[in-house]
């Protein structure tokens, strides 16, 4: 951490192989942040989608449908080589593609906008990174550049620089990396009634296409339910996907689209009704809205965007409060070291200590392929420890140092860390010349070998190096500079998507207004023939045009809106 003068404080992030989730020291607390779907966990998934990218939430929840571009897992290849044995087993289970790159580093491929494109797993990693500093970012308010990202126990050395690098290509100043044992997380669910808007609309459709009513199917009905409340959950954070079950009914296998707009059209009359509740609470408790303090959102249907946007209006403008079950600590750890690392002073952290471990033993192998501990594990760290080793021949003078870390006899069946020499040893005779061998290990856990000749005081170091899982900077700066092409395409692809959803609104609302009679009975029939031709124009052309560009979009909006002004 760079004591940059930043005021957002530091943040606690848990890097989890399947879930991750980022925590706060605020208000003489742990405050775990929620994402945008309300739930304190984030699926450690990214998937690539036509023009989108996904992470989190969407991307596990569409990879059913697109299992090739959805990447998960990516803690299990970071910092590993490509020819490792469990990243070779692993292989084996995953739907993505992972081929060897340069210096035995795996990469992952995947297809993107018609293209190939290879990923390292520290550029998967910070992307959810990204999505958790965005997470955080959103409920503070603030910029955020300071993190202590976790790492579990059986991280090597590699791996936790390795993580380290993808913290520093998602742009933070990554202050720490430490162990934690377990982590929890919880999901919200409900909107029943929204449910069942998108179950009716399923079934009319499926008359509609096969004369069939399978309303009385049960097992069917309960597998549409099952998969609409699915679409629902992706449509908070995503603003298309679709319903697909093969051998719904009668053989039949059922596909329908749902965008954010037909899912806020079907369900306008609840979202108007929440709205209604809430004025009539108001009314009960001869409150005005302008006297409400905060604005709480609690239970699984607030996470729709359409009710966030309501209620904000409502409250003119309002910012929501998202914490929800604040004092829960799943990344509890995380954000008290980042609150002490980052120099705070708040009086409820003087009595806090905190003490990490080295995961596994860390030794040398000696004569006859024996692992010698240095350090044995559980060993409270920052720490360091030297032992003397003796030559084992007459007139040795170099001696070959192999770097373990594991809890096995045998040296090769542990994990293998790196190897160097130190030469110049003083020819003598077996077991006289003496050289000290020193183990550091830093707060990080990152680990630095010293061997010195006594007799000569010659040293030399074991350098962890590109291979031991180390990016060089030129990587990493690559990388950071790909992330933001990234959040550049993401930003544009979402500037489309809301003004493609803008239009469908629009259309809904033009389609309902004509309908009303007093419309009807008010318009003169050439406006009336005008205004239908419109809406029927630019339903066509949505329909046909799902990947116009922004300006096309907009340019219709207008023109149907000013076609059918006279409605209003």
């Amino acid at each position: 951490m760079d004591g940059n003068g930043n005021d957002a404080p530091a943040i606690g992030i848990d890097l989890g192989t399947t879930y991750s989730c980022v925590a706060v020291w605020k208000h003489d607390r742990i405050e775990i942040i929620p994402n945008d779907q309300g739930n304190r966990t984030t699926p450690s998934y990214v998937a690539f989608v036509d023009a989108e990218r996904l992470i989190g939430d969407g991307a596990k929840n569409q990879a059913p449908m697109n299992p090739t571009n959805t990447v998960f897992d990516a803690k299990r290849l970071i910092g590993r080589r490509f020819g490792d044995s469990k990243v070779q087993e692993d292989m084996k289970l995953w739907p993505f593609k992972v081929i060897e790159g340069p210096a035995d580093t795996p990469k992952i491929v995947i297809t993107y906008r018609g293209q190939e494109k290879e990923f390292s797993a520290e550029e998967i990693s910070s992307m959810v990174l990204v999505k958790m500093k965005e997470t955080a970012e959103a409920y503070l308010g603030k910029i955020v550049k300071d993190a202590v990202i976790t790492v579990p126990a059986y991280f090597n050395d590699s791996q936790r620089q390795a993580t380290k690098d993808a913290g520093t290509i998602a742009g933070l100043n990554e202050g720490g990396s430490f162990e934690v044992k377990a982590v929890g997380g919880d999901t919200h669910l409900g909107g029943e009634d929204f449910d069942n808007r998108m179950v009716d609309h399923c079934v009319a459709e499926f008359k509609r296409r096969w004369n069939k009513d399978m309303s009385e199917n049960q097992r069917a009905m309960g597998r549409l339910r099952f998969a609409c409340e699915k679409a629902k959950r992706i449509l908070s954070c995503t603003t298309r996907t679709s319903v697909e079950l093969d051998c719904l009914h009668e053989g039949i296998d059922f596909s329908l689209k749902f965008t954010q707009a037909k899912f806020e059209y079907l369900n306008m009359g609840s979202f108007n009704k929440c709205i209604e509740t809430l004025e009539t609470c108001l009314n009960d408790a001869k409150m005005q809205k302008s006297c409400v303090d905060q604005v709480i959102l609690v239970g699984g249907s607030t996470r729709i965007p359409k009710v966030q946007h309501m209620l904000q209006d409502y409250f003119d403008g309002r910012e929501l409060c998202k914490s929800v079950n604040a004092d829960e600590a799943v990344a509890y750890g995380a954000a008290v070291m980042a609150a002490k690392v980052s120099g705070s002073n708040d009086k409820s952290l003087q009595t806090v200590l905190l003490h990490d471990v080295t995961p596994l033993s860390l030794g040398v192998e000696v004569a006859g392929e024996v692992f010698d501990v240095v350090i044995p594990r559980n060993t409270p760290i920052p720490t360091h420890n030297a032992q003397q080793y003796h030559t084992t021949y007459d007139n040795q003078t170099i001696i070959g140092i192999k770097v373990y870390q594991g809890e096995r006899s045998k040296s090769t069946d542990n994990h293998f860390l790196g190897k160097f020499d130190i030469s110049g040893i003083p020819p003598a005779r077996k077991g006289v010349s003496t050289v000290m061998e020193c183990f550091e290990i830093d707060a990080n856990g990152i680990l630095t070998v010293t061997a010195a000749i006594m007799s000569t005081g010659k040293t030399e170091k074991l350098v962890i190096s590109k291979e031991n899982g180390r990016l060089s900077k030129e990587d990493i700066e690559k990388m950071v500079s790909d992330a933001d092409k990234f959040r550049l395409e993401d930003q544009e692809f979402k500037k489309k998507a809301k003004a493609y959803n803008a239009l469908e609104d629009c259309l809904y609302k033009m389609k309902n207004k004509i309908e009303e009679y007093n419309i009807k009975k008010s318009l003169r029939p050439s406006i009336l023939k005008e205004v239908k031709k419109a809406i029927e124009e630019t339903s066509i052309w949505l329909e046909d045009n799902q990947a116009a560009p922004f300006v096309e979009l907009h340019l219709k909006k207008a023109h149907l809106e000013f076609v059918c002004k006279p409605m209003f």
